[in-house]
């Protein structure tokens, strides 16, 4: 077994970009790397060449508390880690696939985000799988791992997993995220939509002949920011936000632009959901027609995701909170995770209140050159992941 500090540099040095090299070689990595265990391992293909891995640590005898046997298994813990990365971009000082080690941090694309936590998740499965074989571990729930692809963009792994019911709605699921040393469990909603407006085409000499499908946006934008500022803000997760990160319309400047497309990010906190959105962007677009005189629109909804709140009830977080505190001595900060992650998928589409994030490394340093993760925070984390398991089996 790889020390964790050295398993991470290992996996860096593995490119797995999303778009890009692909998960195939942190695939073939990872089932080598469990391949000698008495477990169960299992690859699950989502798309061509692209596969979940899936291996289980299954209860090997009767629970004397209970008098559950291995068949009916109950809640198990899971330990979800994505094994894409975003691309590597420009700007780096620094090989962004070379796993750089140099005072306590490594470098590279994926080093905190998170390469990090799955050899952390690696080293803790392994251990266990090791202890369990030995008989010197009596698990009362299984143990899983689950590998998954596509994080980085669609989340099609997860999605695929939640079909495959490799993860339940009942289970006590961990991702390995980086929390900057906290557990964080809520998560906003993440609403993507495109507005088309149709306008139409004239001289730029005689706007009026036209209709001015740019214009037309600008009003949209301005209304749908303005109807933002007003909403309610939530203690925890803070103001709901709206981007518009992509405008294209027209096709010369001395035309009236008879199209517009506009690409709109949205992140809600409670109580703002979708509904209320899409009546916000009706109302901008009632309002833009009539500043605009004869223009239409449309929209598509591109990507719905609800807004997780915390769950201060959740077995998993009391259990995280102990485990925390026996490795650190100290009390563990609960936070809102400020993305969406394959536990926040989880948590929406089957309602399991069990969710969370704890992982080494910082979200500030993910996605930017010469990202890196402290090698502390590896250490730290093995530490509580390993107390987590013994907690949450006790």
């Amino acid at each position: 077994m790889c020390d964790a500090v050295e398993l991470t540099r290992e996996l860096v040095r593995i490119e797995s970009t999303n778009p890009g090299a692909g998960e195939s070689g942190i695939e073939a990595f990872v089932r080598q790397y469990l391949a000698d265990l008495s477990i169960d391992l299992a690859v699950d293909e989502v798309l061509p060449g692209r596969n979940n891995i899936v291996a289980t640590i299954p209860v090997s005898c009767r629970d004397e508390l209970s008098g559950r046997l291995s068949g009916d298994r109950g809640p198990m813990l899971v330990l979800a880690c994505h094994m894409d990365t975003v691309v590597a971009g420009k700007d780096w000082t620094r090989d962004p696939f070379g796993g750089e080690l140099k005072d306590g941090r490594i470098y590279g694309r994926g080093a905190c985000d998170m390469k990090a936590g799955l050899a952390c998740a690696l080293n803790v499965f392994r251990k266990m799988a090791e202890a369990a074989a030995k008989g010197i571990l009596h698990l009362r729930y299984p143990l899983r791992l689950l590998c998954t692809i596509d994080e980085e963009a669609d989340m099609r792994g997860v999605e695929h997993a939640i079909e495959r019911g490799l993860v339940g709605r009942d289970d006590w699921v961990l991702d390995l995220e980086p929390t900057d040393g906290e557990i964080q469990m809520a998560h906003k909603g993440r609403f993507w939509l495109k507005v088309n407006v149709h306008g139409i085409t004239a001289h730029a000499s005689k706007p009026e002949q036209g209709a001015d499908a740019v214009a037309a946006a600008a009003e949209m934008i301005t209304r749908i920011r303005a109807a933002f500022g007003q909403l309610p803000v939530h203690d925890e997760m803070g103001p709901s936000t709206v981007t518009f990160g992509q405008i294209a319309g027209g096709y010369q400047p001395y035309v009236v632009p008879d199209e517009c497309e506009l690409w709109m990010d949205f992140r809600l906190s409670p109580p703002i959901d979708d509904k209320e959105v899409l009546r916000i962007v009706e109302m901008a677009v009632d309002e833009a027609k009539k500043m605009v005189l004869g223009i239409r629109a449309d929209y598509q909804v591109t990507g719905n995701r609800p807004y997780i709140e915390k769950n201060e009830d959740s077995v998993l977080l009391e259990g995280l909170k102990k485990s925390v505190k026996k490795v650190t001595e100290e009390e563990c900060k609960v936070r809102v995770f400020p993305g969406y992650t394959d536990t926040a998928v989880i948590a929406g589409k089957l309602g399991n209140r069990e969710c969370m994030s704890y992982g080494p490394g910082s979200l500030r340093y993910a996605h930017k050159p010469d990202e890196f993760v402290e090698t502390a925070d590896i250490r730290r984390c093995e530490a509580v992941l390993e107390a987590l398991v013994e907690e949450m089996n006790d």
